[in-house]
């Protein structure tokens, strides 16, 4: 039995040094190095190359990097009896919930106006809002969503949530379903989209969901390029109806140069940082649910494949 690891970046080498350090015991190998590909039962991937799973005859389990696992099922060939899991990290958490702090309080005091402003050399002083000013909308009430909306409501912020089932978030109040949607959203003055990507929420920040949207609005995509519709959000920032957006996941990334968010004086882009799969605090995860797979017991953070997270 023996793991493999599969990303397409420059972070094979990192990862691979620091399981081998944490479990020298365990056949550990780069997908791009010479390896005995009967042995291996666990696959860690991050946007694996396509069908490339296909070469392992004795896959057990396929362990994401990350929270998403989007990209994994993207690859039609992986059959179904095989197990696939996810991290689930307070440290992912905690730094998502950080960032979309950021971003808010940007948006409130206007810093990415005046970042403009700047540029220009003009004195131009603006309103702003207070954190009392405004309600924040969570889409997405997950281990990310919760965790930001118990660090919003910290810092004196109203939040509500919006999820497929119930929830219940001391001090939110959760809407569940889409029978109680348009309430969540006309109730939301900042939009956070924190939802897996599944074909249910692919798309789903688009020009409808911008209608019920309150007037100038601030939509903030953190979770997967795939959820929005990137002409119907220029649209409704260019008509007036929203605020402006700040965005940190694109459906091409890097964004192409001739994309028109890169030069909007409304919209904010971030090279898809607002949270990195810390390797100290990741690792122990891989490893526990390693050993369970030998041990043939239940794994941790198992995806749900009719729900896709």
């Amino acid at each position: 039995m023996a793991i493999v690891i599969i990303r397409q970046d420059r972070k094979i080498g990192s990862w691979k040094k620091a399981l081998v350090a944490k479990a020298p015991d365990i056949s550990i190998y780069s997908y791009l190095e010479e390896h005995p590909k009967e042995e291996i039962t666990l696959a860690c991937v991050w946007k694996q190359p396509a069908d490339i799973l296909k070469q392992y005859p004795n896959l057990k389990c396929i362990a994401s990097f990350g929270a998403g696992v989007d990209f994994i099922f993207k690859d039609q060939s992986i059959p179904e009896h095989i197990p696939i899991t996810r991290v689930v990290d307070p440290v992912l958490a905690g730094d998502m919930s950080e960032f979309v702090l950021a971003l808010i309080l940007s948006f409130l005091k206007n810093l990415n106006s005046y970042k403009t402003d700047q540029l220009k050399k003009a004195w131009y002083p603006r309103e702003y809002k207070r954190i009392s000013d405004i309600t924040v909308g969570i889409m997405g009430m997950g281990a990310l969503g919760e965790e930001l909306a118990v660090d919003l409501i910290k810092n004196g912020f109203k939040v509500i949530g919006w999820a497929t089932s119930p929830k219940e978030i001391p001090e939110a109040e959760v809407y569940a379903g889409n029978s109680e949607k348009n309430i969540f959203l006309s109730r939301s003055n900042i939009l956070v989209c924190l939802l897996p990507l599944t074909q249910q929420t692919t798309g789903i920040l688009n020009n409808k969901l911008f209608k019920e949207l309150p007037k100038q609005s601030y939509v903030i995509n953190v979770a997967r390029g795939g959820h929005l519709v990137d002409e119907d959000l220029l649209e409704y920032i260019n008509n007036g109806h929203l605020a402006g957006a700040g965005l940190d996941v694109f459906h091409e990334e890097p964004l192409p140069f001739e994309h028109p968010f890169w030069t909007h004086p409304k919209i904010q882009i971030t090279p898809h940082v607002a949270s990195v799969s810390d390797i100290e605090s990741v690792i122990p995860q891989l490893l526990e649910n390693y050993r369970k797979l030998t041990e043939g017991k239940p794994l941790n953070n198992t995806v749900n494949r009719e729900k896709g997270y």
